[in-house]
């Protein structure tokens, strides 16, 4: 990775610290009250022991070291238990607030946004990779402070004993962190690879199991297959080498840890043993001095192994970070019209009056999608787009709905619409799409989503007028049928209508529709433009449609071919213009009479 981004995202990480609360410096607190129990049990003992072998003092002059001896492992116990559980609270508020702020961003972001990565790249971020932060506050950063603070504890308790025994300890206490950052070097990038694997295993999958019809009836069962096999081999690989770096790591530190603390010892043994005669300023080496530093040996080493076990976290974080900061950070190009935080209120009883002047919707990376576009949707009026696949249609449904910035100026009852309360503008819209969305749960909870406390016959009402009542009362538990993942349980035709009796909810005065037959029979497809007919009879409409046979109850057609409006006017108008419209006609026919002649023969 490069060392600029790396330092990028450490500082990234950093600054959302302060997510955590006073939690985290309780952590740390918390860790140095532990380090100084420790000690104090290591001065109590030495100093039983001492005066029991040396001095031959009897057991009962160390009562009172005793009872305190006894009272720390209560204390430490305590102590390690409140550190975990702070710690934890430290991490879990952290994940609440970045888990929070990215579900906020793909909410202003909108669904334009989010349809260009599949859907397990973005269930990877918002949990695994959320997730993978956790560590890094409840243990990493607490950690830091903890492996500068005992360690200098202890060396100042323990040059004033023996300053050969403190030299040790100071000389090869950096071994540790230089090991450590030789790891890290590759730690972050390869935590980086295989949060990229694991988005692209996530996506891959989601995207195969949704479309597994489509590659049973292609025969592509057994090539998709070795694709997730692939992709599943890549992450298995990513993981197997983060895991030999965390071991590795781990294995190199304890040896290093584990020879200081020999050197230690064996300088005390051949001190004792009479070969060693300085460090001691003088005065001899006691048992007292000797226990108490070699029992401090190993807590002087542990804040820095513990660093070093903890240093995989930061690698991991560092990794996980990177797309959470390209993505919170996101900023719409300077050019793109930036949304303001509006509070003028329409007054909708007058309906919906639409004007574009010179409208260009853009993406949300800054590029033109459509435009520029001028037209004028008049209250109560019927507007179709129609125009080849790519032409821009939905896009500028999209840019209606708030969810792509635009330029140029596009007017809802001649206020601007980026200077709208969008939420209560949308309170005012009904849109139905060609892929329409239900939640798992009941019927009525898909209808009522508007407003949850609506009232079962409300909710049958608003059945009734999409035309699909009677299969939801066909049903054994009728307005608490089922619907599964995926829309399972519910055919798309009756999908179809479920989603439109929920749009009929919002009480719109605008219809914002595309496509809203689409794969439907033509039973499905009567059954919902007769429910549409009725709804819109009092409202604004535009409506995105490749069906020509459907514009006959339209008031204009705006005809789009390639961002742009090529032609427009009412059905009869067009039919006498040439141009586009009548070739899509003409098109349209010949499909139709293929198709004929086809179930003829």
């Amino acid at each position: 990775m490069d060392k600029s981004l790396e330092k990028q995202l450490t500082s990234w990480l950093r600054q959302q610290k302060k997510a955590c609360g006073f939690y985290l410096n309780l952590t740390v607190l918390l860790g140095l009250l532990t380090g100084f129990s420790l000690i104090v049990q290591a001065y109590l003992l030495s100093t039983i022991l001492h005066g029991i072998i040396i001095l031959e003092l009897d057991k009962s002059d160390y009562t009172n070291e005793f009872l305190f001896l006894l009272a720390l492992i209560p204390v430490r116990a305590l102590l390690a238990f409140a550190r975990e559980r702070a710690s934890f609270e430290s991490g879990k508020r952290l994940r609440l607030q970045i888990r929070s702020a990215v579900l906020d961003k793909l909410t202003e972001l909108g669904p334009a946004f989010i349809k260009g990565k599949p859907v397990g790249s973005w269930a990877s971020i918002v949990l695994e990779q959320v997730e993978d932060l956790h560590d890094f506050y409840a243990r990493y950063l607490p950690q830091i402070i903890l492996a500068g603070f005992i360690p200098l504890t202890i060396l100042i308790v323990v040059f004033p004993l023996n300053w050969a025994a403190g030299l040790i300890l100071l000389t090869t206490a950096p071994l540790i962190p230089m090991f450590m950052i030789l790891v890290g070097m590759g730690a972050a990038d390869a935590n980086r690879k295989n949060f990229s694997a694991l988005a692209k295993l996530s996506g891959h999958f989601m995207d195969r199991l949704k479309g597994l019809p489509t590659l049973k009836l292609f025969n592509r069962g057994d090539a998709e297959v070795k694709e997730i096999e692939t992709a599943s081999e890549e992450f298995r690989e990513r993981t197997m080498s983060v895991l030999k770096m965390a071991f590795l790591s781990s294995a190199v530190l304890e040896f290093f840890a584990a020879v200081s603390i020999a050197v230690l010892a064996v300088y005390f043994g051949f001190n004792y043993l009479g070969h060693l005669n300085f460090g001691d300023y003088g005065g001899g080496i006691s048992l007292f001095i000797g226990l108490f530093i070699l029992m401090m040996a190993p807590e002087f080493y542990q804040p820095l192994r513990d660093m070093g076990t903890h240093y995989h976290a930061k690698a991991q974080a560092i990794g996980a970070a990177e797309e959470l900061m390209a993505l919170l950070e996101y900023k719409l190009e300077p050019d793109a019209c930036e949304r303001k935080m509006g509070v003028t209120e329409l007054d909708w009883r007058t309906g919906v009056e639409i004007t574009a002047t010179d409208l260009t919707v853009m993406s949300h990376d800054g590029g033109q999608l459509v435009g520029p576009l001028s037209f004028h949707l008049k209250q109560g009026q019927h507007v179709a787009l129609v125009g080849p696949s790519g032409s821009g249609k939905t896009s500028l449904l999209n840019a209606l709905l708030g969810f792509l910035p635009y330029q140029g100026s596009l007017k809802i009852n001649n206020v601007e619409l980026n200077e709208l309360d969008m939420p209560r503008y949308r309170r005012h819209l009904a849109w139905l799409g060609q892929d329409p969305q239900l939640f798992h749960g009941s019927v009525r909870d898909n209808v009522a989503m508007v407003n949850p406390a609506m009232r079962d016959a409300e909710v049958e009402a608003l059945l009734a007028k999409a035309k699909v009542l009677d299969f939801v009362k066909e049903q054994a538990l009728g307005l608490q049928h089922p619907v599964g993942e995926q829309m399972a349980g519910v055919s798309v035709g009756q999908a179809q209508r479920i989603a439109l009796a929920r749009a009929l909810g919002q009480d719109a005065s605008l219809f914002l529709l595309d496509e809203p037959t689409a794969s439907l029979d033509s039973h499905s497809e009567q059954a919902v433009l007769s429910a549409l007919r009725d709804a819109m009879s009092h409202a604004s409409c535009l409506m995105v449609t490749h069906r020509l046979d459907q514009l006959d109850q339209m008031d204009s057609i705006l005809v789009l071919d390639k961002g742009k409006i090529v032609q427009r006017g009412n059905l009869g108008e067009l039919n006498r213009e040439k141009g586009l419209f009548r070739q899509m006609q003409q098109d349209e026919c010949d499909v139709e009479t293929g198709i004929d002649m086809e179930s003829r023969s």
